[in-house]
Parts: C-alpha cells; sequence; structure tokens
C-alpha cells in the first residue's frame, strides 16, 4: 500500500484501534491468474499484547472451506489482510475560493506476514469462540456463547481456520492533513452534519488526529517513514 508520509500515524495503537473497531478483513493472496481475495473476520489473537507494536504478533481468522481460497491456501504461505476504518467523500463546497477537487479522507490498516493453516478441531473451536467472544464484546448485547459451543462444534467440518504472524505492518491515516486547519476544521464539520452518521466516527478521528481549528488532543505520533518490511506482493 502506497502511504505517503503526511498521511502516517507512528503510534501503533492507531493501527490496532482499525483492527479492534473495524474486524471485517479482505484476506489476499497470490492466485494463478489474479489475487485472491476473502471477507473475514480477523482479531488480533488471545495471549497477545494489547497494545503497541503489531509485528511479531499472531491474528486469528476463519472462513468456509466450500471457499476456493481456503483450498488455495498453503502453510507457511504469505498473506496479506486488509482493514478498512471509516472513510468520507470530501466535496470541494467545503473549501475556500478557488480551483479545488474532491477526494476521499479513510483511515485504513494493512498487515502482512505467514500463514499458519489450522487443522485440528479443537484449535479450530478455539479460533471460533474467541472470535466469537471478542465480537460480542465489542459489539454485541452481553451474549453467553455456553449454550451454543455443541453447535460450534457441529459446525467445524466447514471452518477453515488460521494464524498469521505479522511481519509488516502499514497504516494510511488519509485525514486532510495537506491543508489548512480552517479547512480541516470545514471538512470534520461536514462529516459532523453527515445526517446520515456515517461521518461522525471519521470527524472524531481527525479530531483526535489533531486537525481542525478546535481539536482539544495533542496530534498522535510523528509522520517520519518507518522503516518497512518485506512483503511478496
Amino acid at each position: 500500500m502506497f502511504v505517503p508520509s503526511h498521511y502516517r500515524i507512528q503510534d501503533e495503537n492507531w493501527h490496532r484501534r482499525i483492527i479492534d473497531g473495524h474486524p471485517l478483513a479482505t484476506l489476499t493472496t497470490n492466485g494463478p491468474t489474479v489475487p485472491w481475495a476473502s471477507r473475514l473476520p480477523a482479531l488480533v489473537a488471545p495471549g497477545e499484547p494489547r497494545t503497541g507494536p503489531l509485528a511479531g504478533t499472531e491474528l486469528y481468522g476463519h472462513l468456509n472451506r466450500a471457499n476456493p481460497h481456503w483450498k488455495a491456501l498453503t502453510d507457511g504461505g504469505y498473506a496479506r489482510l486488509m482493514f478498512d476504518g471509516p472513510g468520507g467523500f470530501v466535496t470541494p463546497a467545503v473549501y475556500p475560493d478557488g480551483p479545488s477537487a474532491p477526494t476521499w479522507n479513510f483511515a485504513a490498516v494493512h498487515v502482512c506476514g505467514k500463514l499458519r493453516l489450522i487443522d485440528d478441531p479443537e484449535e479450530t473451536l478455539q479460533v471460533v469462540r474467541w472470535t466469537a467472544q471478542r465480537l460480542e464484546e465489542r459489539f454485541g448485547a452481553g451474549w453467553d456463547q455456553t449454550s451454543s459451543v455443541g453447535y460450534f462444534r457441529r459446525l467445524l467440518p466447514g471452518v477453515g481456520a488460521f494464524r498469521l504472524r505479522v511481519e509488516e505492518v502499514e497504516g494510511l491515516f488519509k485525514f486532510s492533513q495537506e491543508k489548512p486547519a480552517d479547512v480541516q476544521e470545514s471538512v470534520i464539520r461536514r462529516y459532523e452534519a453527515d445526517e446520515s452518521g456515517a461521518g461522525r466516527a471519521l470527524a472524531h478521528l481527525m479530531r483526535e488526529a489533531g486537525m481542525g481549528r478546535t481539536a482539544e488532543v495533542a496530534p498522535a505520533g510523528a509522520t517520519a517513514d518507518s522503516a518497512r518490511g518485506v512483503c511478496p506482493f
């Protein structure tokens, strides 16, 4: 992923918050003619640090074994997980008079590393249970999975689970950093006024990152380029 230096946030806890808050990822691997791509939930595995750098940590994921992508995965092969945070259109109407162009602000995090495919049914069950627990904690209503573990077991023959050990992390936080503070403020207020509510999460992130005139939180992290790992695609 191409990440201009002014769209970087070095604090990897920002990377984690995109993964935790938007765990429906796109798994991509090389295919014979075009890349494979599958949408699936992916979460930092239990026992891993909940803060700090992601490199060296493991993520859990799973998909349907009937998906041809599962059959194409190789143990020890490289993969990329792409997480999309909030995003929103920027209309030139929020800019001062003069030539301008529309754009799109957004947050996205990609992680790349080696896959370990899970064959053991009990470990697969662990992945399913952990995923259900974390998603319920983050988005649910206090559902207790205890009575459904037997049902989970009946589903296991159709579940392909994996671990991905992170080797490289890329985060792109496009928050109008190249614009002056008054323009950033106009962009943020446009998002805050979005009647659908879709822009408010992005507005909140922009303020936390120090954008706009009335931001109360100091900018998060430096924008210097970070050392990059090696990803084969």
